[in-house]
């Protein structure tokens, strides 16, 4: 059937092993999902888990050179980091128990969860949604998926942030309070995850700021390394 205007391109991230993309349908993002990030962001506690989203075509991929450019985003004087470990869905479900959630998960990549923490924080104190801290252009960096065959331990997975070679994230997936399993079944109680989901799982301790020049690297055991350099400063940034 035609459209009345071209449909934009799906938006597909490489896998390792393969010439085939994953393609992109929703990003999932949970938030506060390690207790230390929680206490950093001002909660205390195991509170039952929340999400907002960012576009699927928020996505940021490396170039040929292995490094992905962001540019630094408009309107926001506090960009902010947090690495997260990304799963891949490969079978969607609603309602889906924890014990069957390992069914449903294709991959893992490394991604950044970039914040204009200004704006967020702003809304926050208004009580108002935060997609404009959250949602915004190139805001979801995201490396190579790795077959979920290939990683047996993820719960275990160390994960790191580098900022101009100088560590400024670091924990472990153990530490996640909600594990992987138990974030999916919570999710899919809210909606129905289909093949192409995306989810960001959280984000440990140590976010803080970026300018442009800089250059972050995100580990995870097992997983390839992002890398995103950040650009200038839009002329529009007031």
């Amino acid at each position: 059937m035609p459209y009345v205007i071209e449909p934009p391109a799906r938006v597909g991230v490489p896998v390792l092993g393969s010439k085939q993309q994953f393609p992109v349908h929703r990003i999932y993002c949970v938030g506060r999902n390690f207790e230390e990030h929680a206490k950093e962001m001002g909660a205390l506690g195991r509170e039952a888990p929340f999400f907002f989203m960012k576009p699927a075509d928020a996505v940021l991929l490396p170039g040929p050179d292995g490094v992905a450019l962001m540019p630094y985003p408009s309107l926001t004087h506090n960009l902010h980091h947090e690495v997260e470990l990304v799963v891949a869905i490969g079978t969607g479900g609603s309602h889906i128990a924890a014990a069957d959630a390992h069914k449903h998960i294709y991959g893992y990549a490394v991604g950044l969860d970039m914040t204009r923490r200004d704006l967020q924080n702003e809304m926050k104190k208004q009580g108002r949604p935060w997609c404009i801290g959250k949602g915004f252009d190139h805001s979801a960096p995201l490396g190579t998926i790795t077959p979920a065959s290939l990683l047996p331990n993820m719960e275990q997975a160390d994960i790191a942030l580098d900022v101009n070679g100088q560590l400024r994230q670091s924990s472990s997936l153990f530490k996640l309070i909600w594990n992987i399993a138990e974030t999916i079944a919570q999710l899919s109680a809210a909606w129905t995850l289909q093949p192409g989901d995306l989810i960001f799982t959280g984000t440990p301790e140590g976010v803080g700021a970026v300018l442009p020049g800089d250059v972050l690297e995100g580990r995870i055991s097992g997983l390839q390394t992002l890398r995103v350099r950040i650009g200038q400063t839009p002329l529009s940034r007031p």
